[in-house]
């Protein structure tokens, strides 16, 4: 019986170990292209695993949502970030990768604040 039981739990304990790191990916975007968004925030979701703001974008053909989304929150509040930088109504500009396939989803590298203040996701 213990010669079962070994092998089991050896594997049992192996795929508990990978389940988690299944769960971190990377975000497929063009890394070589910043794009700039700026619209009105919607919605500002302080959540992990990645924060995420709605805009509204006025373009000439109407208006649009973007996702923009940024790290972990521990990584945001290391850089100065709270779950009230930004507020719906607020109107801010995105700089950041948007998505491959063309979605209008950006991963965020910072922000320009209403009060014109530039906010980074990541430290310099």
């Amino acid at each position: 019986m213990k010669v079962f039981l070994v092998p089991t739990f050896t594997v049992l304990a192996l795929l508990a170990a990978a389940i988690p790191l299944s769960a971190h990916h990377s975000w497929p975007v063009k890394s070589d292209r910043l794009v700039t968004v700026k619209g009105t925030v919607i919605e500002f979701e302080w959540a992990n695993p990645h924060p995420m703001i709605t805009l509204e974008v006025q373009t000439n053909a109407g208006r649009e949502k973007w996702l923009i989304g940024g790290p972990a929150i521990n990584r945001m509040e290391a850089n100065g970030w709270t779950k009230t930088t930004v507020k719906p109504g607020d109107v801010i500009t995105g700089i950041g990768y948007q998505y491959t396939d063309g979605e209008k989803i950006v991963k965020l590298e910072r922000v320009i604040l209403p009060d014109g203040r530039e906010l980074r996701v990541y430290a310099r």
